[in-house]
């Protein structure tokens, strides 16, 4: 299936812009005009109406979507509830949260056969999926195409290609996400991941609360950071397949099962905001100091989810983008600090300038709150000493989950044998230089 898949991603269309309002249909006349539901949709179609928030909600933060199908969501058997593998949902209950600094290595190679729902294994989360608050932290390895069909009930999912892209078919039409990019699925979005490639490793955000959205950019003005219209939602595509298909919905924190008798991804047309994105990082618009010291790294947030207090997000998705480097009298990697929020680190190339080694590709580290972290010793010698001429940093790509409440981990997550049982060493060393004047 992947030679097919690469063939069909090579031909993707896009439509730009997070957030707007937009439609499509994959056949001439099926979008229906000035009516949401008429009496009788186009081309012997169902309408259906998608909501991602409650109706209710002000027109800025209301999500939603017009479905044109050739059979309406409805009609299906009941589901059973079924395995969920490495699979955790919040509340998390495993263990109890850690204050110690943790990094693992990548995950260990699965077993031939694993596709990207199997491949899934959560590290960890906060929050309640009953309640519609909080995340989850995954990560996964798949080596296997998918034949069955996902959706997410608890939340919408954000994810992060490390190794080998990806082509996700969903009800509206097809994304293409290699590593470097960052694919979006709403809440209750139906897809099918195919690999691109002999396997595929990377990251997901699962964000169970307030939608994603593009953070407000104050005293930077109208321009900077990630640009609405970098965005890329897909054009309609259908699939007019009789036949048994599984179908997984995950619904508060158990996976439940249902076998079709035809392809749910059978959208014709649809309109609305409630749709899938696909963002190159390397788009990012980064700012940055061009005199002295460097902003906080909420200056890279690419997405938020905000909560109920302004300013302090469920979840921000922040990346390390290419950039320069030219402040003065400046310590330039990030410094040393304990945050309120807690930090989920990964690395999708490259080396991360706060590290000089054990951080790696389809690795991460966890800093829950008020953990003390900062550049090891070695990257704290080098910057202490550098020539600080303009520097460029283009030899990586890191980003982080950065959230509120403290991420308590899953029992595997916490006794993995690629858990590194020695992290704390890389501070090791940090020497006394205090020489009082007097």
């Amino acid at each position: 299936m992947s030679g097919e898949a690469r063939k069909t991603a090579e031909g993707l269309t896009y439509l730009s812009g997070f957030g707007n309002e937009h439609s499509s249909e994959a056949v001439p006349g099926a979008l229906p005009e000035g009516r949401n539901a008429p009496q009788r949709a186009p081309l012997g179609l169902y309408a259906e109406q998608l909501s991602g928030t409650a109706f209710t909600e002000p027109r800025a933060h209301n999500r939603r979507s017009w479905l044109y199908r050739i059979r309406p969501s409805a009609a299906h058997p009941a589901f059973t509830h079924t395995h969920h593998g490495w699979i955790r949902s919040a509340p998390f209950t495993e263990s109890v949260p850690d204050p110690n600094r943790l990094r693992w290595n990548p995950l260990p190679e699965p077993r031939e056969g694993t596709d990207f729902l199997a491949g899934l294994w959560t590290l960890g989360g906060n929050g309640d999926t009953t309640q519609r608050t909080g995340m989850a932290v995954h990560v996964y390895h798949a080596t296997d195409s998918m034949d069955r069909v996902f959706s997410d009930a608890d939340g919408e999912l954000l994810i992060v290609p490390e190794q080998g892209g990806l082509l996700l078919r969903t009800e509206f039409g097809l994304l293409h996400a290699e590593p470097g990019h960052v694919a979006l699925i709403p809440r209750g979005v139906r897809f099918r991941v195919e690999l691109l490639d002999p396997s595929a490793r990377g990251y997901v955000c699962e964000n169970y609360g307030a939608p994603f959205q593009l953070p407000d950019l104050g005293p930077i003005g109208a321009n900077g950071l990630a640009n609405v219209r970098d965005f890329k939602a897909p054009v309609a595509a259908y699939e007019d397949v009789d036949g048994p298909v599984e179908v997984v919905n995950k619904f508060c924190g158990n996976l439940w099962t249902a076998v079709y008798d035809h392809s749910p991804l059978d959208v014709v047309a649809w309109h609305g905001n409630h749709v899938p994105y696909v963002y190159d990082l390397r788009r990012f618009n980064v700012i940055g100091s061009i005199s002295y010291d460097h902003p906080d790294p909420s200056i890279f947030t690419v997405l938020t989810s905000p909560s109920d207090t302004p300013g302090l997000a469920g979840v921000d998705f922040v990346v390390f983008a290419p950039r320069w480097l030219v402040g003065e009298d400046t310590f330039r990697p990030p410094y040393f600090h304990r945050n309120v929020m807690s930090e989920y680190m990964g690395l999708i190339e490259g080396a991360y300038d706060a590290k000089a080694e054990g951080f790696v590709p389809g690795g991460g580290s966890l800093h829950n709150m008020m953990s003390a972290h900062g550049p090891d010793r070695e990257t704290f010698d080098r910057a202490s000493a550098a020539d600080l001429k303009p520097q460029k940093v283009d030899d990586g790509l890191a980003f982080m989950f950065e959230t509120r409440w403290p991420v308590t981990l899953t029992a595997h997550a916490a006794q993995a044998d690629h858990l590194q049982r020695h992290y704390d060493d890389v501070w090791q060393g940090l020497e006394r230089h205090f020489r009082p004047l007097h």
